[in-house]
């Protein structure tokens, strides 16, 4: 998966904005399936609706209206009580901001035409920097576990193993791409590694709540795009909020 979504990046514009379209789709129907016991009715599809339709006019620069679209949609769900049936009918709701705002987001962060493929390539490569460390430090160091109750594979090591390779890369993607204050780039590296942890987590509590091991089979042996996505789902709303801070020019914080 990563070359694609190096390769859209690199190019942007309609190709970033269709890929994001198309994993936004299909973390959606992943969700609303996990949600509706894989029976999509019209009120699911409704749920599915909202999302596509706030990226693509996030596409267009249209922020405030995908941001709106996204929470009338989590409310109007709420409403019409898409998951009656199952034991907590927030979960579906939740889905569409959990899936739409950081798609939009990553969108939002992409658009700044001075520093917007920088900050895309440096937010993926911290995200997956963070899961490799996170993976072989808690492979090779193991002890305690972090949420047992959630996640019974993850450990404080794993944790913090994410951190210090995020960190690194952080500082490293910061230093080689000429941008400024590399520093404050390897702390929000390691910072945007606890996000993306606690993302993993909470996706692994409402797998658990519906009693799967994966969101879906669509990538034999890894589960679906929520599976692989979940950390990036996490922090890309969180950069783009302290891109927002800083007056959209994060590289330049000192």
């Amino acid at each position: 998966m990563a070359p694609i979504a190096l390769a859209a990046v690199w190019f942007g514009g309609p190709f970033l904005d269709a890929l994001t379209l198309a994993a936004g789709v299909l973390m959606i129907v992943e969700w609303c399936r996990l949600c509706a016991d894989a029976n999509i009715g019209w009120r699911s599809g409704a749920a599915m609706f909202g999302v596509p339709l706030a990226i693509l006019l996030a596409s267009f620069g249209r922020w405030p209206l995908a941001y709106l679209l996204l929470v009338a949609g989590a409310v109007l769900v709420l409403v019409l009580g898409v998951a009656r049936r199952n034991r907590s009918p927030l979960l579906m709701p939740a889905g569409i901001l959990w899936v739409g705002v950081p798609c939009v987001a990553l969108l939002w962060i992409a658009a700044d035409p001075a520093h917007g493929r920088a900050k895309v390539l440096w937010l993926l490569f911290v995200v997956w920097a963070t899961d490799v460390g996170a993976y072989a430090v808690g492979r090779t160091v193991g002890g305690p576990r972090l949420a047992p109750r959630m996640s019974p594979n993850k450990t404080w090591s794993g944790l913090l193993g994410g951190m210090a390779c995020a960190g690194l890369f952080g500082f490293a993607g910061s230093w080689i791409g000429g941008m400024a204050s590399p520093l404050y780039a390897l702390a929000g590296g390691a910072v945007l590694a606890v996000i993306a942890q606690f993302g993993d987590l909470a996706e692994s509590v409402v797998k658990r709540r519906f009693g799967v091991k994966d969101a879906s089979t669509l990538i034999p042996g890894h589960g679906g795009l929520l599976d692989r996505l979940d950390g990036l789902l996490a922090v890309a709303p969180l950069m783009a909020l302290l891109d927002w801070i800083g007056g959209n020019a994060i590289w330049s914080w000192r």
